[in-house]
């Protein structure tokens, strides 16, 4: 017996000897996790408290390491991928496209734990073109409608439109893909719903409810392009997966940021940027597609994005920028409602420079309040202030032109009747003629008043428009600005508008 207890405290030596020998920090207060282990979840692993065993330089690679979703099996797959295989110049030019966007999707992806078969999803809606506008006038890479747009705070001014921001649409569409696959428990329904609409969804599930039929996505009822939506995205899935299945080849994308994001600190110039950064402005627009203007306002945006060896080179130039300002242009609120002519003598610009940078139609007024881009003077120090860069919009009332007229006053007319009978005022009335505005009328009596006319045609009445032949107009005037059209969709019922192309997703 006493043997073994001196063999059992010999191996025990031994093997301390080992552990200690094997410590090359010299550190012997090692620390273990007290209880139990608990796994891990999906966006622990993809985040950087945990380190990969394996790093790739493909991007596609981990791309397709993060496939999560179910696979859809069906002939609609099929048709699909026979279509994008037999148009090979088509992947080809998408594919290259994405190759600025993608590293920042799928990064946002896996630390958000979600399937990186969703940083495919701009091949669908947009083919990862951020200035797509669809024909329902969602925008973006993401396609978002406006309404959807404002419900997860894309700012959409007279500036910038954030549906086409690189960084802001890509947030916003993740979450809200998160919030519907939250609601339906599936990612092919949450698609369905960023196609379609979650009210649309969900009327359809309630429907199968009530008939006691399955409440997939394959067994609901829905418009063809809904129908067609995941069945789109599971074939580029599968090419991606497989090229060499579907004879093509993915153009090479490094698994490293494209881009870099840069803080300014002044409203500056895109083509100053652009020179700055030495890089083209077709680049800049490129990873900053939702710029309205050729200036940025830092106050609305104080970041924007450059190619990754490029953004060192712009803070260097900037640093040592010393040319004068950087912005040429500033924003002037419109203090009343006044025409282009007027605004543009205020600003020292041509009328038709004025249109053409604040996109003015013809035949309008430009209404108070409005927040018109002009230049920059010499002694404007200040930079435009924050409410203005995010808030910032125009607004228009048609411009009404007046044609002097001659109308007869009929019996018992009086001042009152005949202004009603022409929709002017009485007062107007009664001054154009020198007249009271409680003076008598007599029958066949002669009064002139000033009507509006449309395109040099009288928009009066009949007896007036006969009575004006002859006229000339001599007077402006403003009016009510026309009912502006109001988006599809709602804050109850948000949803991104889509598809290349797309005509469904009602909101």
């Amino acid at each position: 017996m006493k043997f073994l207890h001196s063999l059992l405290l010999a191996s025990l030596l031994v093997l301390a000897g080992c552990a200690s020998t094997s410590n090359t920090s010299g550190n012997l207060d090692a620390k273990y996790p007290d209880g139990p282990l608990t796994p891990l979840s999906r966006g622990k692993i993809s985040s950087s408290e945990v380190a990969s065993l394996e790093a790739t330089g493909d991007l596609w690679v981990r791309i397709r390491r993060g496939f999560a979703m179910p696979d859809l099996d069906q002939d609609l797959v099929r048709d699909r991928e026979q279509w994008y295989a037999a148009r090979p110049d088509y992947i080809q030019r998408m594919t290259e496209r994405s190759s600025k966007y993608l590293f920042h999707i799928v990064e946002e992806l896996e630390r958000r734990g979600m399937p990186t078969e969703l940083a495919l999803l701009p091949f669908i809606e947009s083919a990862f073109n951020p200035q797509a506008v669809s024909s329902a006038k969602a925008a973006g890479m993401w396609q978002f409608m406006p309404a959807t747009g404002n419900y997860f705070e894309l700012k959409q001014n007279a500036f910038r439109d954030d549906r086409r921001d690189v960084l802001a649409s890509t947030r916003a569409a993740l979450d809200y893909l998160q919030k519907l696959y939250d609601m339906f428990g599936d990612w092919h329904l949450a698609l369905a719903a960023y196609n379609w609409g979650e009210g649309s969804v969900g009327r359809a599930i309630k429907r199968n409810e009530k008939l006691g039929l399955p409440t997939g996505y394959t067994d609901l009822q829905m418009p063809a392009e809904t129908r067609m939506y995941v069945p789109k995205l599971q074939a580029v899935k599968n090419i991606v997966a497989h090229p060499e299945n579907f004879n093509t080849e993915l153009p090479v994308i490094e698994n490293h940021p494209y881009f870099q994001a840069v803080s300014i600190t002044h409203d500056i110039d895109v083509e100053l940027v652009a020179k700055l950064a030495d890089v083209s402005v077709k680049d800049f627009k490129a990873l900053n597609p939702g710029f309205h203007k050729p200036v940025i306002f830092a106050a609305g945006t104080p970041q924007i994005l450059l190619p990754w060896d490029n953004a060192k080179i712009f803070r260097r130039n900037l640093q040592a920028y010393n040319d004068g300002q950087f912005a040429s242009w500033t924003v002037w609120t419109v203090p009343s409602t006044i025409s282009v002519a007027e605004a543009a003598q205020r600003v020292g610009l041509g009328e038709a420079d004025l249109r053409a940078i604040n996109n003015i139609p013809p035949r309008m007024l430009i209404k108070a309040g409005s927040a018109l881009m002009v230049p920059r003077g010499a002694n404007v120090r200040a930079d435009v202030a924050g409410h203005v860069a995010d808030n910032g919009q125009i607004s228009f009332a048609p411009e009404i032109v007046t044609r002097r007229t001659t109308v007869k006053a009929r019996r018992h007319d009086t001042l009152v009747s005949v202004a009603s009978r022409y929709g002017v005022s009485v007062s107007n009335l009664a001054d154009w003629n020198d007249l009271k505005s409680t003076a008598t009328l007599k029958a066949g009596q002669s009064l002139v008043a000033y009507l509006p006319v449309r395109t040099g045609v009288a928009r009066a009445s009949a007896p007036a428009a006969h009575a004006a032949r002859g006229g000339r107009a001599v007077a402006r005037a403003p009016a009510k600005a026309a009912a502006q059209p109001q988006p599809r969709g709602g804050k109850n019922a948000p949803a991104p508008r889509g598809g290349q192309p797309s005509k469904v997703k009602r909101r």
